[in-house]
């Protein structure tokens, strides 16, 4: 019975941007509690690289190229996932970029490239899959929002934005349709090891130990922890949970300050 509530067989599940790091992560657990992946990219490059990685754990990746901010693009590649591969039942909005610049030093085109990318493109998908979802009356999106959601850090003003924002368009998705059946919610990574992160994760960098005395955990995440996050809000076992965002981030928004080893001290 436990089983069956993480069983996504029969389920097809599209992941923005799931070449590689978290959106890869969620791909390959989604695929291997049964979904149907899909995964899109603006690069066939990309795209054709991924499949191998995919295959190494037994899943058969149906890849296609659109850009998720354009509407036009957007319904012609669902369109082609619908006849070829199916209704979607799972849309995890993962595509992203980040532009690291002081605000006084930033173009307004990169911050709206940001804006578009990592909000408005999640309302062009979401809108495009939602009217399916509805009809069968079911359905559930995930937004990949951030712990920069809540707050600011220095030079990703245009991110902290797009990541702000997504939390309350997930949470009025969530008021708009979850009569429906359709669980709308989001997930806030802390720092997660991939290839992005790995120049700042290795010798002594200053910001592997600003994350190591930050986060309670005292371990930068992996990817699979986010994709395991994925799978309970894209399983049965979260028909209930709406309009939140689950922040996988060790502890790091529990806390403040926190300083490695303090715990040990004596009281």
């Amino acid at each position: 019975m436990i089983n069956q509530l993480f069983d996504l067989k029969g389920k097809v599940a599209l992941i923005t941007g799931g070449t590689h790091g978290i959106g890869m992560a969620i791909g390959k657990t989604l695929g291997q509690a049964g979904a149907k992946i899909c995964v899109n990219d603006i690069s066939a490059e990309k795209l054709e690289e991924c499949k191998a990685e995919y295959r190494a754990v037994g899943i058969d990746v149906y890849t296609l190229v659109f850009n998720v901010t354009d509407e036009a693009d957007v319904d012609r590649g669902i369109s082609q996932i619908e006849k070829e591969v199916g209704s979607i039942d799972i849309l995890v909005n993962n595509a992203g970029i980040i532009k690291r610049i002081p605000i006084l030093d930033m173009p307004v085109s990169d911050f709206r490239q940001v804006i578009d990318v990592d909000l408005i493109a999640p309302l062009i998908v979401g809108k495009r899959v939602a009217p399916g979802m509805i009809a069968k009356r079911s359905g559930k999106i995930i937004n990949m929002c951030s712990m920069m959601s809540v707050y600011g850090r220095n030079s990703v003003s245009a991110y902290a934005s797009a990541k702000g924002g997504l939390k309350l368009l997930t949470a009025n998705m969530c008021c708009e349709w979850a009569k429906y059946n359709v669980q709308v919610n989001g997930i806030g990574p802390g720092y997660i090891a991939t290839a992005q992160t790995a120049p700042i994760r290795e010798g002594n960098h200053p910001f592997n130990d600003l994350v190591m005395m930050r986060t309670p955990a005292a371990r930068w995440g992996e990817p699979e922890d986010i994709g395991n996050a994925a799978l309970f809000l894209a399983s049965k076992a979260s028909e209930f949970v709406n309009g939140q965002v689950l922040y996988v981030d060790g502890g790091i928004l529990a806390n403040f300050g926190y300083v490695k080893g303090e715990n040990d001290l004596p009281v």
